[in-house]
């Protein structure tokens, strides 16, 4: 398996999953027609599917332009089959489809918004999450329910620490100085802080990131431990609760 990120639309990133042995390449939803058609020719690959994640516009953008253009398939979550009638394939939690001979599984991650997907690869331990956890945060919840989001959160912080988790925009920074003002003693969120803005000052992504790192740093993941209940004065409530405020004050942050 190799992997191509790259960045469009103001804050996103696109992804390109390719299998060498069969030459099949998968774009991790489509922001942006032009950026996917540039990674393409960048890497010499041809495009044969476009996952999407959401049905938000900055994750399909892209779709029917690509579609017209290779004559890809078009994997879509099935609550999102309104959003994107380009979808030759719709899926949800618990089904698994190829990426040529890559295996690719699909969990339902509710939160963000009610049709959001993940698409996870166990063999290779690579999750691509689009805006439901990113390097220090999570997503807005929208149409979603928080109960649903913080369940998702659990659910990916169950995978092994070494899974590399590719996410859809690049908010580190912004995620690592509010995780700071509610977690301030967490040596991991400080040491990850750090290394985000060493990687960001060169340019570089901060994308992937692995569980075992949000695991240890990310305040919304961490929503049950004491210290981040009484940073929100919420001490002695449950780990739900804790999480909604917090992802509560980092809208007003």
């Amino acid at each position: 398996m190799r992997i191509h990120q790259f960045a469009c639309l103001r804050d996103n990133y696109g992804v390109l999953l390719h299998d060498p042995l069969t030459g099949a390449t998968a774009a991790i939803d489509a922001p942006d027609a032009e950026a996917v058609r540039i990674a393409l020719q960048a890497t010499g690959w041809q495009l044969s599917h476009i996952l999407v994640t959401h049905r938000h516009h900055d994750h399909i953008g892209g779709v029917p332009a690509l579609k017209r253009q290779f004559g890809c398939t078009v994997i879509a979550p099935r609550k999102a089959q309104a959003e994107v009638p380009d979808a030759d394939v719709l899926v949800a939690e618990g089904d698994s489809f190829q990426v040529g001979g890559l295996a690719v599984h699909v969990w339902e991650t509710p939160g963000h918004c009610a049709d959001h997907v993940a698409f996870h690869l166990p063999r290779e331990k690579v999750i691509f999450v689009g805006d439901t956890l990113f390097a220090l945060g999570c997503g807005r919840v929208f149409d979603g329910a928080y109960a649903d989001m913080w369940g998702a959160l659990r659910r990916l912080a169950d995978l092994p620490a070494e899974t590399d988790v590719y996410f859809g925009h690049e908010y580190t920074l912004a995620n690592a100085k509010f995780a700071l003002s509610v977690d301030p003693d967490n040596a991991d969120l400080q040491a990850q802080a750090d290394r985000a803005a060493t990687v960001r000052g060169r340019g570089d992504a901060t994308s992937p990131t692995t569980i075992g790192a949000e695991r240890a740093a990310n305040p919304f993941r961490r929503a049950g431990a004491p210290a981040l209940a009484l940073a929100v004065g919420m001490t002695g409530a449950g780990p739900e609760a804790v999480f909604q405020e917090l992802r509560e004050r980092k809208n007003r942050f």
